[in-house]
């Protein structure tokens, strides 16, 4: 059978526990258990949060700019420098072959060598739109031949698969009369098709084309 404490032997024995319990928590409040701080204790490493709810601690991380004088222009167009002057030469080949009529000829020649440059849909609306049918007969009389020149002056707009090119065209008529007739400035939109450009558009600059399908 257990022996019972006597009553001053319990008061010992909670006594001893006190100063115990006390002595704990003295070691706790003054750094107590350092190894589990080296552990887990690791202050924050920049661009963390300092805390559950704290600010971030991100440095400001600033985009590289580029001087005015060392711009590359051609970099912000969605074309190489090569692939944009094929597309100008296939605006103003069509521009020039727009206003060269040999009036002696058949008037579907004189079509055909713009739908050569053309897209298969705008091909088929050019007997349509020009005006140059009209006037076969008459100038089929006087044997007249106009000669087309095209000059490209600069971009009216572009996107990934499109260019809309502003052209200066001129007929040079070539007859007893002959004469230098300026046609004006025409807005040429041509459009990407695999390794060619196709003309999909051709109207007087100041319609307002700026290349929508």
């Amino acid at each position: 059978m257990a022996k019972t404490l006597t009553d001053r032997q319990q008061r010992f024995v909670f006594g001893g526990l006190v100063v115990v319990l006390v002595a704990f928590g003295l070691y706790l409040s003054f750094g107590g258990f350092d190894g589990d701080d080296e552990q887990g204790g690791e202050e924050p490493q920049a661009g963390s949060s300092s805390g559950i709810g704290g600010p971030a601690t991100a440095a400001p991380s600033p985009i590289p700019t580029t001087a005015v004088e060392e711009m590359q222009v051609l970099d912000w167009l969605p074309f190489e420098e090569a692939e944009l002057k094929a597309a100008g030469a296939t605006a103003q080949a069509f521009g020039e072959a727009y206003a060269t009529i040999d009036y002696t000829a058949s008037p579907e020649e004189y079509y055909g060598s713009m739908e050569e440059l053309a897209a298969k849909d705008y091909a088929k609306s050019l007997a349509q739109s020009s005006g140059a049918g009209a006037l076969w007969s008459e100038m089929s009389e006087k044997k007249t031949v106009a000669e087309g020149r095209a000059d490209v002056r600069s971009i009216r707009s572009f996107d990934k698969t499109s260019v809309v090119f502003v052209v200066k065209v001129q007929s040079i008529i070539e007859n007893d009369e002959g004469a230098d007739e300026d046609l004006g400035d025409y807005a040429v939109t041509v459009q990407k098709k695999g390794s060619r450009w196709e003309v999909y558009d051709f109207q007087p600059a100041d319609a307002g084309n700026v290349g929508g399908k």
